[in-house]
């Protein structure tokens, strides 16, 4: 499945479990890994990890099998490995040391783009 047709579809997932602050990257041209970065916080480590097993049963059910997973159980940031784009979730204190935006983000011009916030 393409991007354009995963990518509703993993921000449907975090939405619907109140996923806050969902941030898109896109890296194209910047690693050859992935097209998309896709970053999100829970409020706590059992959160993140409900939102991560959303991500990952919604896009099973589209027909996507996740190339991998890191980080479940009792941890802060769990990643998602869907090819195309990898899915970030994370507590905002792990967000804010790992600051993926800026090891990731494109210049000041072509910042990030902020999809949703919710609290």
């Amino acid at each position: 499945m393409d991007v354009a047709s995963l990518k509703p579809i993993v921000i449907g997932a975090l939405e619907d479990m109140k996923a806050q602050n969902i941030t898109e990257l896109d890296v194209v041209g910047r690693t050859s890994v992935t097209d998309l970065m896709v970053i999100a916080c829970g409020t706590s480590n059992r959160h993140v990890q409900a939102v991560a097993d959303n991500v990952s049963e919604k896009v099973k059910a589209a027909g996507v099998q996740p190339l991998g997973a890191e980080g479940r159980g009792n941890s802060d940031w769990v990643l998602i490995d869907l090819g195309d784009i990898i899915v970030h979730v994370m507590t905002a204190q792990a967000r804010e040391f790992y600051d993926l935006e800026r090891l990731w983000g494109q210049p000041e011009a072509n910042a990030a783009t902020n999809v949703a916030h919710v609290e």
